[in-house]
């Protein structure tokens, strides 16, 4: 099941670059984006309407569905709940039993809108224990961080 219907591919588009902008002022506010890694609420704790839940949910989805299509795949998912969820990369598939692909990547969606957007690097996230990955291809989605849309 595709993250984003394509009928929702503009507003996706409209909303991404929103939040990459909300997103980039918040970082300039910060003098230290570490700060920014250790997010898992609201991005501006002043400001509980930072950005409505669905922009994100529609910035999530869109760029997700910009890096499956950029590294179609089965053997690697990449979850960002409660949004959505996309495979990637060639290479073996679920196991039968339990449709559970060799690799999977989770993260909220602060996270992962934060690396889409440019704001922080995926060691950045890393170490602060943001990224959970499950396999050996966590460094490869790291590399394809910040998406060009």
């Amino acid at each position: 099941m595709p993250a984003i219907k394509e009928k929702d591919l503009e507003r996706g588009r409209r909303d991404f670059l929103r939040c990459q902008e909300a997103l980039q002022h918040l970082a300039l506010r910060t003098s230290d984006n570490s700060a920014l890694t250790g997010l898992t609420g609201p991005a501006d704790p002043a400001d509980p309407d930072f950005l409505p839940r669905p922009v994100l949910a529609m910035a999530v989805r869109y760029s997700l569905n910009v890096l499956e299509r950029a590294v179609p795949g089965p053997s690697t998912e990449l979850r960002v709940p409660p949004f959505a969820a996309v495979k990637l990369f060639p290479g073996p598939d679920s196991d039968p039993h339990n449709l559970t692909p060799p690799d999977v990547l989770e993260m909220d969606y602060w996270t992962w809108l934060r690396l889409a957007c440019g704001i922080t690097t995926w060691q950045q996230e890393k170490d602060a224990g943001n990224v959970a990955p499950v396999g050996e291809r966590d460094e490869q989605v790291g590399r394809l961080v910040p998406l060009l849309v």
